[in-house]
């Protein structure tokens, strides 16, 4: 469980990337936070972790508060920054070292994940690609059984089939006593993985949804002529005609694009958030 009450946080004093940013996560979800680059969902992901601290407001993770890094809170998250590092280690050794600190760490599972992701190098692995040294930070990651895994761009550096692979593997090790939070740019890498959209933009959480209630909220579809303006959130070219985001009072059955999500969200935030706000 994440609660963020009135959340303020800046690196300057006169600029602030989040200022009274609330949210309620409960576990039995795999949200994805949606943003453009500089938006502060690393920043964001940090201070869940503990890492860094906010300005104002509170956190709590967990029943902890993340920045007095408590070795009890810290056994029930794990992190993954976008740019990982690994020391001059095999991996025999690496989890030999590390896997103590995490008590539901379970070897079995962490061989069959690097499997699953090929990795099968038994050298040190800072000789590894940085490909493969995401994989086996991910394949370690998920055998610590952490109630919460924080990932920011997982798939960045990743190949195509390990893209997919990740995909796979993600929503094979889901439960309902976890939550897996993921930041991302990459919005198409996340297609049918998350069941929960956050989108952040110049420090204002923008929406906070799940995709029963986009589905029910929004219809994705492509269309002869434009729509009346007043259901219209977004549109785009293509080949037949245009693909549109817009409001869906007939309840229209239709698959959440995740990038006309985020394009109609930032585009028209006030729209967005009447049509959300309205319970009917």
């Amino acid at each position: 469980m994440i609660e963020v009450r009135n959340l303020s946080f800046g690196y300057k004093k006169r600029k602030l990337l989040y200022k009274d940013l609330n949210l309620s996560l409960p576990l039995g979800s795999i949200y994805g936070l949606l943003g453009k680059n500089g938006a502060g969902k690393s920043t964001l992901l940090k201070q869940f972790s503990g890492l860094l601290f906010p300005k104002g407001g509170e956190i709590l993770v967990n029943g902890y508060a993340p920045g007095k890094r408590m070795p009890s809170f810290l056994q029930t998250i794990y992190f993954i920054p976008e740019e990982v590092y690994v020391p001059s280690l095999t991996i025999n050794r690496y989890k030999k070292l590390f896997a103590p600190f995490y008590p539901l760490f379970n070897e079995e599972q962490f061989y069959h994940y690097l499997d699953l992701l090929d990795v099968r190098d038994k050298g040190k692995l800072n000789t590894l690609s940085f490909g493969q040294q995401k994989k086996f930070i991910i394949a370690f990651a998920l055998a610590c059984n952490t109630k919460i895994l924080f990932l920011d761009e997982p798939t960045n550096g990743l190949d195509i089939p390990s893209k997919i692979k990740f995909r796979k593997l993600i929503a094979s090790v889901f439960t309902e006593d976890k939550m897996i939070f993921i930041s991302t740019h990459q919005i198409r890498d996340l297609d049918n993985l998350i069941d929960n959209v956050i989108i952040v933009d110049n420090g204002e959480l923008l929406l906070q949804a799940s995709i029963a209630e986009i589905e029910k909220r929004l219809s994705f579809k492509v269309v002869d002529q434009m729509p009346d303006p007043n259901d219209l959130l977004y549109a785009d070219s293509a080949l037949k005609g245009y693909s549109v985001v817009m409001r869906n009072p007939g309840g229209e059955q239709s698959k959440v694009n995740l990038e006309f999500l985020f394009n109609a969200v930032t585009e028209n935030p006030a729209k967005a958030r009447s049509i959300f706000q309205n319970k009917n």
